[in-house]
């Protein structure tokens, strides 16, 4: 694939300060998630500061170890319009280290019951050598439009949480 940024974007039946608060609690992505590779939340503090790191159990029957984690750090946290998160590895020592994707969800609110919702995958900031062992996007065309109707039903004003 050449581009390097993709997108889907979904209008969601709930307002926009609902569809961010879901977004901004880290609980809510294993449900979020259209892979199913996010299995667990590790810290479920709510995400309130550019800067943030939250981490994540993963699975990935391709990951040298099967089951690793993630240490996120948020990079645009703009309440109830934008969020987003660089993922990463954290070192024995506490580093972290980013592999330069990101993942951003843009909102735009179309009233006070409905909200449009573009979530972005850029892997624009990768370097060549990530490149050489991963493949990007690491995931099919599906999963985009998957984790935006996995929150629109998290988001609906029917949901319980």
């Amino acid at each position: 694939m050449d581009q390097e940024i993709v997108s889907a974007t979904l209008t969601v039946a709930a307002p926009a300060a609902r569809v961010f608060a879901v977004l901004a609690d880290p609980t809510t992505h294993v449900a979020i998630d259209g892979t199913g590779w996010v299995e667990k939340c590790v810290d479920p503090d709510p995400l309130i500061a550019v800067g943030q790191v939250f981490r994540m159990a993963m699975y990935h029957p391709n990951h040298p170890d099967g089951r690793y984690g993630i240490a996120n750090k948020v990079i645009a946290l703009d309440p109830p319009r934008a969020i987003g998160w660089m993922p990463g590895t954290e070192r024995e020592d506490g580093r972290l280290e980013f592999g330069g994707w990101t993942w951003r969800y843009d909102l735009v609110p179309l009233g006070p019951s409905e909200t449009e919702v573009t979530l972005t995958y850029d892997w624009s900031a990768v370097p060549q050598s990530v490149r050489e062992r991963l493949p990007f996007p690491p995931f099919g065309p599906e999963h985009l439009p998957n984790s935006l109707r996995h929150l629109a039903d998290l988001a609906a004003p029917t949901h319980r949480s």
